[in-house]
């Protein structure tokens, strides 16, 4: 049977947790792609920190902490209702990866941006929103996504090439010019 808490301990964990509510939303709903999922997420998520809370020692990482949860509820999910299908890593994936991607252009609007990614597969978006939005260390990440740092490189520097392809397309809609180098690879 689960500890009962003591009602002080439910304001310390409002205080402390809750002002990290729209960043835990953010990041579900960029990861998942689905705002609806998305709160469903953090709701699951602040059950389990709530239900934790008496393991949390204060004065450490909350934020961290709340991620970590997080994104073990999203595996769980995934594995439970097998909705999400991880990309395996093709002979193909693995080449465009070491094809030299075309420069981000400098005009988008956040809409492109979002678009772009949403189209990258989950585990590197999830990596790229940790790391470039939020700006969780490698080592935090890993720990949050229970993967080895060096996936976590690897992830964000492929999410990354594959972020700056999907807005290459963009860019030429603006008229921005690719240099000849780039255009000699993505017309091969």
């Amino acid at each position: 049977m689960q500890p009962m808490i003591a009602p002080e301990n439910f304001a310390e964990f409002e205080a402390i947790a809750l002002p990290h509510l729209n960043d835990l939303y953010r990041a579900a709903r960029h990861t998942l792609g689905d705002g609806v999922e998305a709160e469903d997420i953090v709701q699951e998520t602040y059950l389990q920190a709530w239900k934790s809370f008496h393991r949390f020692e204060v004065g450490t990482n909350i934020r961290g902490w709340l991620f970590r949860i997080m994104f073990h509820v999203m595996d769980h999910h995934r594995r439970k209702w097998l909705r999400f299908k991880w990309k395996s890593e093709s002979d193909e994936l693995l080449m465009e990866a070491l094809v030299q991607e075309p420069e981000t252009p400098q005009q988008l609007t956040d809409e492109e941006v979002l678009a772009a990614l949403n189209k990258l597969p989950q585990n590197f978006r999830a990596v790229l929103l940790l790391a470039d939005v939020e700006e969780f260390s490698y080592k935090e990440i890993a720990e949050m996504l229970s993967v080895p740092i060096g996936t976590v490189m690897s992830r964000l520097n492929r999410g990354r090439k594959m972020l700056r392809g999907e807005l290459a397309g963009y860019a030429a809609a603006y008229g921005i010019g690719q240099s000849p180098r780039y255009a000699a690879v993505s017309n091969a």
